[in-house]
């Protein structure tokens, strides 16, 4: 493996922070984007519930596959080779829709900005990770990195919405490929580390080794059911709004209320990350979301549905970065990478199963059914949550 180009800053540096965040935002902001613009403009063009839940799907289906290769990759190339290819894969894929907005375009860019998005946040994920030490400064640098994607899932949608409303589909999409590209204007000064020591001796082991461990296998299921909730709010809440005849903007506030919930949880969280163990901050979650879906659908105001989402935005919130936290603390060094990958694995082929499964069952028994099922399967979770038991610290 090459050395580095460029030193390494140092491992708490709010520069080397701000860079990463800043980085991840611009990503998933133009992703976020993507997954409310592209949607809605299917609906508008009559699709149904079903086509659109495929178009949500392919979102997903690149990282199912690319993930473990670009964990892989990360693991060998550190930050900057695998974010810039990224950043080139998303910014042409918002292009292509702005230059040809129609569905098999739009399914093509989702492909595209899923992938392209999974690949980063592995690598950004990944250098943030072996840049802190112990428990609970992990805590507090995934929780602030996490900010990232909750500022940009309000970012996105709502600026999205606010352009289709002024200016059109197209603008939109245009302005999302450039949203991509700053991406790497952040991330290009950020120094790489250096490359962690595989152990003398090692037998070569395969990526599915890690999931024969108990406490990640844990991890990837719990990861999974919040992961649903995710995806059951971003496909529902456009359907939902759309059939209530809101405005494109307000679709777009409904989902940046609940980004800007998952961002201030996240502010708050470094400060009190040595008070909280990851165990019972991921049980109270999956309990408050469970209650959550069983509620939202009965709000029938712009108002409710957006207290619903704001409060749901806050439970969600706090799931990934003590999730992040206790992957980096039981994974080797070495392998944080493929670890990471075999994770989005996981949350991307439900990903891309799950708005398929809720397309079809909105179309036949309803949208609203679609939240209360959700809620039902994530209730058994609640226990599981409580025996995740954090690795002791040496």
């Amino acid at each position: 493996m090459q050395t580095p180009d460029v030193k390494p800053e140092p491992g708490g540096s709010v520069r080397l922070l701000v860079r990463l965040i800043a980085g991840q935002a611009c990503l998933h902001a133009s992703m976020s984007g993507m997954r409310m613009a592209a949607p809605l403009l299917a609906l508008r063009e009559g699709y149904s519930p079903l086509a659109v839940g495929l178009l949500l799907a392919l979102f997903a289906l690149t990282q199912i596959f690319l993930s473990l290769p670009a964990g892989r990759f990360a693991d060998r190339h550190g930050l900057r080779r695998p974010v810039g290819l990224s950043v080139i894969v998303g910014a042409v894929a918002a292009a292509l829709a702005a230059a040809w907005p129609v569905f098999p375009v739009l399914c093509l860019a989702a492909l595209m900005t899923g992938g392209a998005t999974g690949a980063a946040s592995i690598a950004l994920q990944r250098h943030a990770g072996r840049s802190a030490s112990g428990p609970t400064e992990l805590r507090q640098v995934f929780s602030w990195l996490a900010i990232g994607p909750a500022f940009s899932n309000f970012l996105g949608p709502v600026a999205s919405g606010l352009l289709i409303d002024h200016f059109g589909f197209r603008t939109a999409f245009l302005a999302l490929s450039l949203v991509a590209l700053c991406a790497w204007g952040f991330v290009r000064g950020a120094g790489e580390l250096p490359p962690p020591e595989r152990p003398t001796g090692e037998a070569p082991s395969t990526a599915w080794s890690l999931v024969r461990e108990p406490g990640f296998r844990r991890l990837l299921i719990i990861n999974w059911l919040m992961a649903s909730c995710w995806d059951v709010h971003t496909f529902v809440v456009p359907v939902i709004g759309h059939e209530r005849e809101l405005s494109a903007s307000t679709i777009g506030s409904l989902l940046g209320a609940f980004s800007i919930a998952a961002m201030a949880v996240r502010i708050v969280l470094p400060m009190i990350a040595g008070r909280v163990t990851e165990a019972v901050v991921i049980a109270m979650a999956m309990a408050s979301s469970a209650v959550l879906f069983g509620i939202y659908p009965l709000m029938q105001t712009a108002l409710g549905m957006g207290i619903c989402s704001f409060i749901l935005g806050v439970a969600l919130g706090t799931i990934q970065p003590m999730v992040m936290s206790m992957l980096h603390q039981i994974t080797p060094e070495h392998r944080h990478g493929e670890a990471l990958g075999l994770r989005l694995i996981a949350i991307n082929a439900s990903s891309v199963l799950m708005p398929l499964l809720f397309g079809a069952a909105g179309a036949v028994v309803g949208v609203s059914a679609v939240f209360w099922a959700v809620g039902i399967m994530v209730t058994p979770g609640i226990r599981l949550a409580l025996r995740v038991k954090p690795p002791q610290s040496s």
